[in-house]
């Protein structure tokens, strides 16, 4: 089935975020070998048959829940999905990381085969990472809708934009020209649009409350507790009762200083942990478009310390 057009963004990528990562990669490797498989070893029929998800195939070939999302009908079906996820999904990766990326990506691909086999009439064949590639997608200009983008390297605009055009694009082809006709899995596209959509609101409230938790402020001594009281000792010489005086408050001192810089940096990690709270009932209630350019500093500051742990 055939694609939408992609885009080439510029300018997009964290300074630290690398250009490929480990599951983007191995996805675009196994979609690669698949389809290398049907040009050389079988015909391309016997690997989407085998593959491909059909409805009267559930019962029997239940693999093909998931396996259609890795074969492909044609290049540039091929062409077009991969290099759509290698836009999109190393950046969306490196800030969820592997585990919650893979997650992600097959759950929104379980997302457009729901839809298919719910909403398609008779037993289309349906092919292709469409569904889970939009999800990324979607993750993406969630988390950067602003991030200028150039279509077909030529014509300017932003992910949120692209988006939106994306989406409105399959909802209209989806409404008005069946699957089968078309050659499109326009149902299954949106299928995985609204399952992108389910898991970040889903997650959403479990994130920030592991956000809250894993910054949560250190307790303040009090700062008129006075020093541990060191035990009296018995009567000794004036030489050694003065060296134990002198030792006693040079730990004295010590203690005192330490105390000092734990009430100092108890009182940094007070304000940054009161700020970043406002940040995260912000995004509650307006999203994460409304933060302002401190506010997400703030956020990813946070959210790299919480991985280091």
């Amino acid at each position: 089935m055939s694609e939408d057009p992609v885009t080439h963004p510029e300018h997009t990528a964290d300074a630290a975020a690398p250009r490929v990562t480990r599951a983007a990669l191995w996805l675009i490797a196994i979609n690669v070998a698949v389809y290398f498989i049907q040009l050389t070893v079988l015909k391309p029929s016997y690997v989407q048959l085998a593959l491909g998800f059909q409805k009267n195939n559930l019962g029997h070939q239940w693999w093909t829940i998931g396996s259609y999302m890795f074969v492909h009908g044609g290049f540039w079906h091929l062409a077009i999905n991969l290099y759509t996820l290698w836009l999109f999904g190393p950046r969306v990766e490196w800030r969820w990381g592997t585990r919650e990326f893979l997650r992600f990506y097959l759950f929104c691909g379980l997302g457009g085969w729901f839809a298919h086999l719910a909403f398609v009439p008779g037993d289309t064949l349906l092919l292709g990472a469409s569904a889970a590639v939009l999800g990324v997608m979607l993750a993406y200009a969630t988390m950067w809708p602003n991030e200028q983008i150039f279509v077909f390297g030529v014509i300017p605009t932003t992910v949120c934009w692209l988006f939106v055009f994306v989406a409105a694009l399959n909802l209209t082809a989806g409404m008005l020209v069946a699957d089968g006709q078309s050659g499109v899995a326009y149902l299954a596209h949106l299928g995985g649009l609204a399952a992108g959509w389910l898991y970040l609101r889903a997650t959403a409230a479990v994130s920030l409350e592991r956000l809250r938790q894993g910054v949560s402020p250190v307790l303040d001594e009090p700062e008129d507790a006075p020093p541990r009281a060191v035990p009296k000792a018995m009567p000794r010489s004036r030489a050694r009762e003065r060296e134990h005086i002198d030792e006693v408050v040079a730990r004295s001192n010590a203690l005192l200083a330490k105390r000092a810089a734990t009430r100092r940096a108890s009182r940094e990690v007070h304000a940054d942990a009161t700020a970043l709270d406002k940040a995260l009932d912000k995004i509650s209630a307006q999203g994460i478009e409304s933060l302002t350019s401190a506010e997400r500093r703030l956020l990813d500051e946070a959210s790299k310390r919480l991985r280091d742990e």
